[in-house]
């Protein structure tokens, strides 16, 4: 099931993109300034990333499983509403970046609440994901379903994926060097 495999490795990295903004958020809580235009590559890459791969992917996967598992209905329009306001939460985090690289004055305990909020939102999304979707995935999926789903992506995706990549050079050097985070299931 290289779809499914595919589908947890995207959660490894975003686990590992999650990671370094709770390296920056570590660094306001302790009432320093972190690497702001950092922050802004992590926030610009999740957000290409969901608009570019996980939306079309999860609108594809939704209309299959519910033709399959009509039960699943509720948990997809669940997914897509919290989906939706993560985006919107992240959205507002990027604009607030926007104004603290323009010097503007914006509240840093008020930032660094907000970025904890995401961060545990976009957690619990990926764990809703894992517990709930992958295995109706796993079990009502066979190999020629999840290839469709596969060949369903944006044509260019691939392309898309290393563009983003080497857009955020910094980025890249910092995932390089962060430790592997732990992916606990509370």
């Amino acid at each position: 099931m290289p779809m499914l495999t595919q589908l947890r490795l995207d959660h490894a990295n975003m686990a590992r993109l999650l990671h370094v903004l709770q390296l920056k958020h570590k660094t306001l809580a302790a009432g320093e300034r972190p690497d702001f235009q950092l922050v802004r590559e992590v926030v610009d890459y999740i957000l290409d990333y969901m608009d570019d791969f996980t939306v079309p992917l999860e609108r594809i996967c939704s209309e299959q499983l519910s033709a399959r598992v009509p039960q699943s209905m509720d948990l997809s329009r669940q997914l897509a509403e919290d989906y939706k306001a993560l985006h919107e939460r992240l959205m507002r985090l990027s604009q607030d970046i926007d104004m603290i690289l323009m010097d503007a004055v914006i509240p840093m305990d008020r930032f660094a609440d907000d970025l904890k909020a995401y961060l545990e939102a976009h957690r619990a999304y990926l764990r809703d994901e894992r517990e709930s979707l992958f295995p109706l995935i796993q079990e009502y999926f066979d190999d020629d379903d999840l290839q469709r789903l596969a060949d369903a992506m944006p044509e260019g995706a691939a392309e898309k994926l290393e563009q983003l990549q080497d857009a955020y050079p910094q980025l890249y050097a910092e995932l390089s060097a962060a430790p592997e985070p732990a992916t606990t299931t509370p």
